[in-house]
């Protein structure tokens, strides 16, 4: 009889009944705060609307006016001294006005991770004609902050040789990009009326 019982107690993991869990997506409740989820995101996402900058008028940007404030990306610095191109000069002559070069924070903290063979482009970027901006965010990741910077005021051209920054800086309507092309500076989405 004791071998028996003991087959009782032990019951064969088929035998057991399966239960659902509470958090399982078959059950009518969870389905209805997934839709429900769901409802509340794509409301969020068609009620987000980036506003317009004031200075806009169509693609010209009116806010562009000499002194022109040129924020200058790394590889800007580097690509002009290896063309043996003085920045202040060089943008003088492509805009054909005064041009104040800005440096970020997050650029500077670029240059000096670089180390010692980037020294002449700090040394460059520390120049007294080139003018600091502060940044407040947290992170030191260039481009990021370029763009954010450009996207809040549209009072700055933006001189970089990265692609894909420039890629990303043209879906922001009325920013002028500065570049590198053979050993001189050019100007891109800039209007005419401006350079006359």
């Amino acid at each position: 009889m004791a071998g028996k019982s003991a087959q009782r107690k032990v019951r064969k993991f088929g035998a057991v009944k399966r239960m659902i869990a509470p958090t399982d997506m078959r059950l009518k409740g969870n389905q209805e705060k997934a839709a429900k989820k769901e409802a509340e995101k794509k409301e969020a996402e068609v009620r987000h609307v980036a506003p317009l900058a004031t200075s806009l008028f169509l693609a010209h940007n009116e806010a562009l006016v000499p002194p022109y404030r040129v924020i200058i990306d790394t590889n800007f610095i580097n690509l002009s001294l290896e063309n043996r191109i003085d920045i202040v000069k060089g943008m003088m002559d492509t805009l054909y006005a005064k041009c104040i070069p800005c440096i970020s924070d997050c650029v500077m903290a670029e240059l000096e991770k670089l180390g010692q063979k980037y020294r002449l482009a700090l040394r460059v970027a520390r120049d007294p004609r080139v003018e600091r901006l502060p940044c407040s965010h947290k992170g030191t990741y260039a481009d990021d902050c370029i763009v954010n910077r450009v996207t809040s005021h549209r009072c700055y051209i933006v001189a970089t040789c990265d692609r894909a920054l420039r890629r990303r800086l043209r879906k922001v309507p009325g920013v002028p990009l500065m570049y590198i092309a053979k050993k001189r500076y050019n100007i891109e989405r800039l209007p005419d009326q401006a350079l006359n």
